[in-house]
């Protein structure tokens, strides 16, 4: 079987496949027309998000019997038609699942200790001692909605702490010893902290609305290293304004391309970039921690994802 690999990962992936007996090709620089004209000749593709596997596409990936996407989403991906083409879809939540707890947990305490204001504030020369007096986690209760890998991963993270975990999630029966599955008026009554862990689709585009948002009881908290498309920046602005939000921890941004690379471009006359007002309220806020989706981005998981991939690929293809 012949794959092409069309982002870098992790140089144990070409070599535990060549160990295999498949065939490795590597092109991480032609359009996406350039691998549509020459994907008939590929049994599997291997990618992260460089771009969209369209229907278009598959339709040209004649000989195609599996797509490897080295991450957790699939939202890149026409699922739908790749399945009743007979395409195996293999992704790897359980690669990054533990790196995505741990940042989630290291957002959170940070917003509680204002480490980022702090940290900012010492470089400059000030000494605020009362003025960055933080809170403690423990009695908060603290809401995962989505749980699934990264929602579990998180809730196992919190077991060091006197806290009370609740998860809301679409499927039944979810909840474990770590977190107790709830309704959503009742996640909504209690909660002092939301993490956000759903993948992207229909249902949570837009999830984090002014609607969704004045449901919850008590001001809140909200980490989100999910998908940045969940939360409707606005709308979180005005909820942070209030006070209806007490801050956020956001890896992720609605602004976010699909291949999760840059958010704004420069405007050619003016060699400006035109930034949103709502994300340059974010820049400018205290209470408010931003990364370049890279919760999930650590060097073990680089590791990991690879060999989760390999692994399943074994497993059906083997």
């Amino acid at each position: 079987m012949k794959i092409l690999h069309l982002d870098t990962n992790h140089e144990l992936m070409i070599d535990q496949l060549n160990d295999l007996g498949f065939t490795n090709h590597e092109d991480y620089t032609s359009s996406k027309e350039a691998i549509e004209a020459k994907i008939k000749d590929y049994d599997g593709i291997i990618l992260r998000s460089r771009f969209t596997i369209d229907k278009q596409f598959l339709d040209a990936a004649t000989n195609l019997k599996f797509i490897g996407r080295v991450g957790a989403g699939l939202e890149n991906i026409d699922c739908n038609y790749a399945e009743k083409k007979g395409v195996t879809l293999i992704s790897a939540p359980e690669g990054n699942r533990n790196a995505v707890g741990e940042h989630a947990l290291g957002m959170l305490l940070s917003l509680f200790n204002k480490l980022n204001k702090a940290d900012l504030e010492v470089r400059q020369g000030e000494w605020l001692r009362e003025d960055n007096r933080g809170i403690e986690l423990d009695g908060k209760t603290v809401g995962i909605i989505g749980y699934g890998n990264m929602g579990k991963a998180f809730s196992k993270k919190l077991r060091g702490f006197d806290v009370e975990v609740l998860c809301y999630d679409i499927k039944e029966r979810v909840g474990d010893a770590n977190a107790e599955q709830v309704s959503l008026a009742e996640f909504q009554n209690k909660v002092d902290v939301v993490s956000l862990h759903t993948p992207e689709t229909p249902l949570t585009i837009n999830m984090f609305d002014n609607a969704f948002i004045n449901q919850f009881k008590k001001p809140f908290w909200l980490i989100n290293t999910a998908r940045g498309k969940s939360v409707v920046t606005k709308d979180l602005v005005s909820a942070l304004k209030s006070g209806k939000m007490l801050g956020a921890g956001l890896d992720v941004l609605e602004y976010e391309k699909a291949s999760f690379e840059n958010l704004f471009k420069k405007d050619t006359t003016s060699n400006l970039t035109e930034v949103p007002e709502a994300f340059q309220y974010l820049i400018d806020s205290k209470n408010v921690i931003l990364s370049p989706h890279v919760a999930g981005w650590t060097i073990e998981s680089k590791e990991k994802l690879a060999q989760t991939i390999i692994d399943k690929i074994k497993v059906n293809f083997c």
